[in-house]
């Protein structure tokens, strides 16, 4: 009888382990992730231009600004100033808060202020896929005078990919 028993507690033990060695199995599958990239760009964090308070324009007064533009890697962008909104035949000016009177200014893609930043003179530039900053150099140069008061233009900035 104990070798019955023996027999038929050996035969449980196999049977268990089979069922748990049955119990133990998977199976697996798999799926794909997809994005597409686009050329994208945008512009970001300008800031604005302050010449500051003066008297008489009688010498070049500068002041500049900065703005970021973001475009993914590898795309190549154009940014172009156009002349603001108070431009008269292709010249920059600000107005005074009645639109009557003016100062003229110049915005320039260098430190010196010898190349022009305007919509025909455009920068260029390969995208990074981070931010990079772009510095505008502002220049009011000597001319008449107008009355005291505060003269202002808002320029438009143009990211072309």
């Amino acid at each position: 009888m104990k070798k019955i028993l023996h027999g038929i507690l050996a035969a449980a033990a196999v049977a268990a382990m089979a069922s748990a060695a049955q119990a133990a199995s998977t199976v697996t599958s798999t799926f794909q992730t997809q994005i597409t990239i686009e050329d994208d760009c945008e512009i970001t964090s300008p800031t604005d231009m302050n010449f500051g308070s003066v008297g008489l324009l009688n010498s070049n007064v500068d002041a500049t600004s900065t703005f970021v533009v973001r475009c993914t890697e590898n795309t190549d962008y154009t940014i172009a100033l156009d002349n603001g909104q108070n431009a008269s035949g292709g010249t920059s000016r600000m107005a005074n808060s009645d639109g009557t009177k003016f100062v003229t200014y110049e915005l320039y893609q260098d430190s010196g202020r010898t190349t022009l930043w305007d919509d025909t003179n455009t920068v260029s530039s390969t995208g990074t896929g981070v931010d990079q900053t772009f510095t505008v150099y502002g220049r009011v140069p000597p001319q008449a005078t107008p009355p005291a008061g505060t003269y202002t233009d808002t320029v438009t900035i143009t990211v072309t990919y």
